[in-house]
């Protein structure tokens, strides 16, 4: 069994000379600490012989392993973005003159954009205009004449002197706090970027509205659990009500369900799933939604690490 800290402390100081200990009592009274670094009464640098440490107490330090594994998760996805959308009210309505691929090409433009300033750009902060953005997204001249034109008709993209900004109530990137749009009837999660531009680069052609679905499904999903639902605000496990296959085929304007099956196992990311589909316990024929939080994600880092489980 592994030996905690303290009790390694402990044996540490047990095996000291009780000279070696005098000096160290002696050193902590005294001890000057300038940047980082232990000085005795001298002025000697003493770091060697002592550690500076904050004592924390077993709460703070569960809460600080917490916040540290998800910006590790944020790290290895590539950060994100905030996704706004109005709970439970299909994308469908919300756009109405967007197609599914073009939902698919919207999540992937939003991944770029600036932090604070809302402007299109690369990572490196090389602006994007309506060339480039062409390039990127990669489909025919006359289909992205006709996907940019929604984009400006439906007020999410706006062009300034030949930059492009993305409405805030859309795709934010930075402090929600400083969004000076009327948001509160918005709900929004983490969009990962990193995920989102492997997976747009990875289904391409008729496959780009496999990739919608993700899209589409986040007016629906419970932050605490990534469980496609009836109620997405519901704290209380309890009390969440799924949605079975059939439930989001309706919603999605699919007419075999099988079609939405198959189009939900073939969106993988390195090998994992994107929608996990495990079976309703109260009734095997029927299959709940779950999605991969590498791909969206709100929740506290108590909840990660229970659904990332579920797909490793």
């Amino acid at each position: 069994m592994a030996m905690s800290n303290r009790q390694a402390e402990q044996l540490a100081w047990q095996r000291l000379t009780p000279k070696q200990k005098r000096g160290l009592l002696a050193l902590k009274d005294n001890a000057t600490i300038i940047d980082g670094r232990i000085y005795d009464k001298s002025g000697n640098d003493q770091t060697h012989r002592a550690e500076l440490v904050v004592n924390t107490t077993e709460s703070q330090r569960e809460a600080l392993q917490a916040i540290d594994d998800l910006t590790e998760h944020e790290i290895e996805n590539g950060h994100f973005v905030f996704a706004f959308f109005e709970s439970c009210k299909t994308m469908g309505d919300q756009y109405p003159s967007l197609t599914q691929p073009d939902l698919a090409r919207l999540m992937f433009v939003g991944t770029y954009t600036g932090y604070r300033s809302g402007r299109l750009q690369h990572d490196n902060g090389r602006i994007i205009d309506k060339k480039a953005l062409e390039s990127m997204v990669g489909i025919s001249r006359n289909k992205f004449r006709e996907f940019y034109r929604k984009l400006i008709d439906e007020d999410i993209l706006r062009e300034v002197n030949g930059e492009l900004f993305v409405n805030p109530s859309v795709f934010y990137r930075g402090p929600v706090s400083e969004i000076q749009y009327e948001i509160d009837e918005y709900r929004h999660t983490r969009l990962f970027r990193k995920t989102v531009r492997e997976l747009y680069a990875k289904y391409t052609g008729r496959a780009t509205t496999q990739l919608a679905i993700i899209y589409t499904v986040l007016p629906f999903l419970n932050f605490d659990t990534n469980v496609v639902c009836f109620n997405p605000q519901e704290h209380n496990e309890d009390e969440i009500k799924p949605m079975n296959l059939e439930n989001l085929a309706a919603l999605l304007g699919y007419k075999d369900t099988h079609k939405l099956k198959r189009a939900l196992d073939s969106v993988k990311i390195d090998g994992q799933p994107v929608f996990w589909l495990p079976h309703n316990v109260h009734d095997k024929r029927q299959r709940r939604i779950i999605v991969n939080p590498r791909v969206v994600f709100a929740g506290k880092a108590e909840s990660l690490r229970a659904i990332k489980v579920l797909f490793n």
